[in-house]
């Protein structure tokens, strides 16, 4: 499947988890001053909610759920759920802090606000090694808890699949690769755009200050320097790992979504051996992206990441 959802003859496409809505963020009432952090799937979203969320707050470690501080539109917390309040609950925010919110989702099924054309909207677009981000994804999805599944009546092994291969060959190669590469060419064209950031999770992870501080730049957040010890601390992956609870949508459901510890894992680049990306996985996953993202500077920075590359 393409960008623009065309079958590339890789099967027969799976739709997404029952318990995501897409449409909710087209629905909302955009404002001046929001933030978006747009990243696919085990690409690096929680760490740049994390990282929004402490340069809004110049340090932040007592927040109870980081979905409470920037909240995911797309996720349902129950199937009874009413669609109309939960946008109504968006729309309510107040105004100050500045609202954030996490996608997974690029244009056109995010909202894309062109400079003067609508609200002032700045998007932090963060993108992943292909093979690192579904090394991750099996992991991640097997780590929902039962309660979750029971709650949705959805068969485990019929969503992901019994082990990583099934996963693969399931919601892997035709939706999550297809979704990761579609992002970015989606995203692509879009990256020069004033309210348009694009980063590399590998070079967040070479250079964490000098990005965050980019970061904090492109947002408009005026952070003291005083305050850049603890925001620092408070986006470095020990903490986080040590403060795993924060990140576990405890405060979107009823039931608890994830096991404990499913959230933060390894945080690595350049290890996917042990999680199932085999040679021939990493070739299907690079065949596939190529008949989505044909441009080659794209294609190499989705796997290599550069920050000359994405201005």
């Amino acid at each position: 499947m393409d960008a623009a959802g065309n079958d590339t003859g890789h099967g027969p496409p799976a739709g997404p988890p029952p318990w995501l809505d897409e449409t909710i963020q087209q629905r909302m009432e955009w404002r001046d001053g929001d933030i978006v952090v747009s990243v696919p799937l085990k690409s690096g979203t929680t760490w740049t909610m994390n990282i929004v969320h402490q340069l809004r707050t110049g340090g932040d470690p007592a927040f109870f759920d980081i979905y409470a501080e920037v909240p995911w539109p797309e996720i349902i917390a129950s199937p009874d759920t009413d669609r109309d309040a939960l946008v109504a609950h968006f729309d309510a925010m107040p105004r100050d802090p500045r609202r954030a919110f996490k996608s997974h989702a690029a244009p056109p099924t995010l909202p894309y606000h062109r400079p003067g054309a609508g609200p002032d909207v700045r998007y932090v677009v963060v993108a992943r090694n292909p093979d690192e981000a579904i090394a991750s994804a099996y992991p991640f999805l097997a780590g929902h808890s039962d309660a979750w599944f029971d709650l949705w009546q959805a068969p485990r092994e019929a969503v992901i699949g019994a082990n990583f291969d099934a996963f693969f060959a399931g919601l892997g190669t035709h939706a999550f690769v297809p979704m990761i590469f579609g992002f970015v060419a989606a995203w692509w064209p879009l990256r020069h755009e004033p309210n348009v950031m694009l980063v590399h999770y590998a070079d967040l992870k070479r250079e964490p200050e000098t990005r965050i501080r980019a970061i904090a730049e492109f947002v408009g957040f005026d952070v003291p320097e005083a305050s850049w010890p603890a925001i620092l601390e408070y986006t470095s992956f020990p903490w986080m790992k040590a403060h795993e609870d924060k990140f576990e949508l405890r405060s979107v459901s009823d039931v608890p979504i994830l096991d404990p510890g499913a959230m933060i894992r390894k945080g690595e680049t350049g290890a996917t051996a042990d999680d199932g990306i085999t040679p021939a996985v990493s070739a299907t996953i690079g065949e596939i992206g190529h008949s989505i993202l044909a441009d080659p500077v794209a294609f190499d920075w989705i796997y290599h990441g550069g920050v000359e590359q994405a201005r």
